[in-house]
């Protein structure tokens, strides 16, 4: 039973929303017609208010005007007040009664009821009136003769019935205006945000049209108002995120392929030897190591990449030792016998993970052994701002014409040299290194050879 009393209310509460315009236009048309009809209503209620009270004392003024006239019928400078006959009384007498004290002189035919009422006006005095529903509504004022000590009174009835027929006159009129003024209002709302909706539209056509990547058409180089050319900078803005991040994944996926492509190799090579030539165990086991290590280098490589490019930059907090990372960098690379470590000092500890100084090195130290002709070194030592590495070979350099190209990704001095690569290590060094806060610069004045001057914080 429970369950089937709660079954009705997804229903019920579904029908504002159904009711709820869909459009920005129709539901601020919606609104600015809410907002009529609330002024409207008030100002009508008002309105009929006023004219109410005006209307009533209109009628007040014609029972006072005729009690006037009445007045100067009754004679009281007797000892008795006596009523004087003069011409039309008929039409003069028609609803007026007449009072000497609470003495009744003078009463309209057929009063019936209405003259209670009269005697309770007669009996208080003065000047006032009531409303009463005898036959129809009827207004009843009583005033004073002036002059007279004797009390005399004249009450004098007014059917209200014009004056109640002309308010529900001026209360209908007052609704089909306003009926007539929502539904123009509602229609000029609907066309005024229709023609200020426009250029939104051509907007979202143009977006439509547009390829975030090729095309250089932005929204901020047309003329709009002021709040449509501040949504234009927005999307601009926007766009040029869209067109930065999918150039990042161009340049990751690039990365990627060059930096997997030398392990790869290594797996593929003892694949390729261990199948082309028999083995004994000691050297298959050789070759599981050195598969082993090439796919823990792959995934290394993977995860620094990825974590770069999901956080933007390498912020994870992390401490090592530069000697025994370079060791292993160079062990894992397989580095000829030519290459000499050297440091100086305490041990060196740089604030950067153990994964991301390798991988910061790694690229610097392959050019390196790749170039050099007789010898490869590194010398790491302490700097005012952190720690420095220096990776020097002998080879033949960077050419000075290409020094201020050396860090774009995709160049290469000399494509043709019959060494593999596809300048993208060095890019990568250097934005991996800033990452953490540090940097990767060439020493232009080192001869002969190259040096590469590592940057990074102290840990």
């Amino acid at each position: 039973m429970s369950e089937a009393r709660q079954r009705p209310r997804p229903a019920a509460s579904a029908l504002p929303r159904r009711l709820t315009p869909s459009t920005l236009r129709g539901r601020l048309s919606l609104v600015a017609l809410v907002t009529a009809t609330l002024l409207m209503l008030v100002l009508t209620v008002a309105f009929n208010t006023v004219a109410q009270h005006r209307l009533q004392h209109q009628a007040d003024d014609e029972l006072r005007t005729r009690a006037a006239a009445v007045a100067t019928t009754v004679d009281t400078s007797g000892t008795t007040v006596r009523v004087l006959e003069t011409s039309h009384d008929d039409l003069l007498d028609a609803n007026v009664w007449i009072y000497a004290g609470r003495r009744l002189l003078e009463a309209p035919p057929a009063a019936g009821a209405l003259t209670h009422v009269a005697d309770t006006l007669a009996g208080h005095g003065g000047r006032r009136c009531v409303t009463v529903d005898v036959r129809g509504p009827l207004r009843l004022c009583s005033q004073s003769v002036p002059g007279d000590k004797s009390g005399a009174t004249v009450v004098t009835a007014l059917n209200l019935s014009p004056y109640r027929s002309s308010a529900d006159t001026l209360l209908l009129g007052s609704l089909v205006l306003d009926a007539v003024m929502l539904a123009i209002t509602y229609a000029l709302t609907r066309l005024a945000v229709g023609r200020a909706l426009r250029p939104v539209r051509t907007m979202t056509d143009q977006a439509t049209q547009w390829s975030a990547v090729a095309s250089e058409e932005r929204f901020g180089s047309m003329r709009h108002p002021d709040e449509l050319a501040r949504l234009g900078t927005s999307l601009d803005a926007l766009l040029d995120r869209i067109r930065t991040l999918l150039r990042h994944e161009r340049q990751l996926t690039g990365e990627l392929s060059h930096e997997l492509r030398t392990p790869l190799s290594r797996i593929i090579a003892e694949l390729d030897w261990w199948q082309a030539h028999p083995r004994t165990a000691e050297q298959t086991d050789a070759t599981h190591q050195v598969i082993a290590d090439a796919a823990e280098s792959m995934r290394t490589i993977c995860d620094t990449l990825l974590e770069d490019a999901r956080n933007g930059t390498l912020t994870a907090p992390g401490t090592v030792e530069v000697l025994p990372t370079l060791r292993h960098l160079a062990e894992a690379l397989d580095v000829p016998g030519h290459l000499k470590l050297t440091t100086d000092g305490a041990p060196l500890v740089a604030g950067v993970p153990p994964a991301l100084l390798e991988r910061i090195i790694s690229p610097l130290l392959a050019n390196a052994c790749r170039y050099a002709r007789t010898s490869v070194a590194v010398r790491a030592h302490s700097a005012p701002d952190g720690v420095r590495i220096d990776v020097i070979d002998d080879g033949p350099g960077v050419p000075p014409s290409f020094a201020g190209q050396l860090f774009e990704p995709g160049r290469r001095a000399d494509p043709g040299d019959g060494h593999a690569g596809a300048g993208l290590g060095l890019p990568l060094a250097r934005r991996l290194a800033r990452s953490a806060g540090g940097e990767v610069t060439n020493d232009p004045g080192h001869s002969p050879g190259a040096r590469f001057v590592v940057s990074l914080p102290a840990g």
